[in-house]
């Protein structure tokens, strides 16, 4: 029984190479530490899988937990993410989750169900969902821009190392929770699908109906938050016709954006204000 599994986590490690994707540490020593892991927090886990399955998120996800705190919900970076999912404080606040239940286990996965979840209808793909929600929108976006795809391994070079590493970390744990050929078919259909394969817009395309409203005042420039955004200026200009003129006379306007970008902005609505006053 033992070479079968064997072979099987074998093949799908194979697979994974074929499409430039593979865990990188497939060793016993990795995966009894990940299994341990799982089974000494059995409850949270199956927690964490009957919120995800509710939100159409697939059992694996509960591995990006592993990752980011290993199962420690009063875990703290020295970036000041907290809890069992790592939220940074914009991140959380643009969810509705305040900084102190950032520790908080049950009401941090329900938040992380719902950001992961529009981060699917954004890429399509869990394995760029993991490094988007290491690095932000906006460095997918540009790595996205510098490598005129979409698809992962198209752009993946272009990202910051501790992104990749976080991708082969998870990759990792899939590996030892027996859930890799899962995150791989899901990897292969997008990559063959009509969303991977359709000319790359380096801008996002959204009718007026798409868009959500917010108010902006006249210290933030169009630069910068296009900028921080990973689009170009053009494209926010289409979204909000005038937008400069108005800022400058009175000093606020309404502000339209697509709904994930809308999510993105706010929660770094005040780094990119902090910016737009120095520029």
């Amino acid at each position: 029984m033992k070479k079968i599994i064997l072979s099987i986590c074998l093949f799908c490690a194979v697979q994974f190479s074929a499409q430039g994707l593979a865990p990188s540490d497939t060793s016993e020593k990795s995966v009894m530490r990940y299994k341990a892991m799982l089974k000494s927090n059995r409850q949270l886990i199956d927690y964490i899988e009957y919120t995800f399955v509710n939100k159409g998120i697939p059992r694996h996800l509960k591995n990006l937990a592993v990752i980011e705190s290993g199962l420690d919900h009063t875990q703290t970076s020295s970036a000041g993410a907290k809890g069992l999912w790592q939220f940074m404080s914009e991140h959380a606040n643009g969810y509705g989750l305040s900084d102190e239940n950032r520790s908080d286990m049950y009401q941090s996965t329900k938040t992380a169900a719902i950001s992961l979840k529009n981060l699917y209808k954004k890429y399509g793909n869990w394995i760029t969902v993991v490094a988007a929600y290491n690095c932000g929108e906006g460095n997918i976006q540009k790595a996205m821009n510098r490598a005129n795809s979409r698809v992962y391994t198209d752009f993946d070079q272009y990202l910051p190392a501790e992104t990749q590493n976080h991708v082969k970390k998870y990759l990792n744990a899939c590996y030892a929770s027996g859930e890799l050929q899962q995150v791989l078919n899901d990897y292969k259909n997008f990559t063959g699908g009509k969303n991977a394969q359709k000319p790359f817009k380096s801008d996002f395309s959204a009718s007026q109906e798409d868009l959500v409203e917010t108010r902006l005042n006249g210290a933030f420039k169009i630069e910068t938050i296009a900028t921080s955004l990973g689009i170009k200026k053009e494209q926010i200009l289409a979204w909000n016709p005038n937008i400069e003129q108005k800022l400058n006379e009175k000093g606020e306007s309404e502000f339209y954006l697509p709904q994930d970008l809308m999510v993105n902005f706010l929660m770094n609505k005040n780094r990119i204000l902090s910016s737009s006053l120095k520029n």
